[in-house]
């Protein structure tokens, strides 16, 4: 999607925004700290980005792209604005008949009477042909 004559392009992103490079034939990937930083647009390159949390507004987050012709020269810019959406399963983990948000027991299990945990039923089977 790069556009014509770009050889190079650099990255800027809101501070709810955490973006990586990823170049081929490297195996960590690179944060994009700094804006300025330049990479060389190569095929195999990807952009991965997340949010770091959820948003308080739609669209109040961006990740702008921008392209550099040989010599440094800008050519384009691309952007994304992104929303952050939370999602958290609750459940009764202690099972005193309580759904918390916050409960210690919600990353461990025991079995029996004294136990505690989610108790899961999934529906497995195939509804339709």
């Amino acid at each position: 999607a790069a556009p014509a004559g770009a050889v190079a392009f650099g990255v800027k992103h809101t501070e709810g925004v955490s973006v990586d490079v990823l170049l081929r034939g490297h195996a960590e990937p690179q944060a994009v700290a700094v804006a300025g930083t330049r990479w060389p647009l190569d095929e195999g390159t990807v952009l991965r980005f997340c949010m770091s949390r959820a948003s308080s507004e739609v669209n109040d987050n961006k990740v702008t792209v921008s392209f550099y012709a040989e010599g440094g020269k800008p050519i384009n810019q691309a952007g994304v604005f992104l929303t952050g959406v939370g999602i958290s399963l609750d459940v009764d983990a202690d099972r005193d008949g309580v759904v918390e948000k916050n409960s210690p027991n919600k990353a461990s299990w025991a079995w029996g009477p004294e136990g505690h945990g989610a108790i899961l039923l999934v529906s497995c089977d195939k509804e339709l042909p």
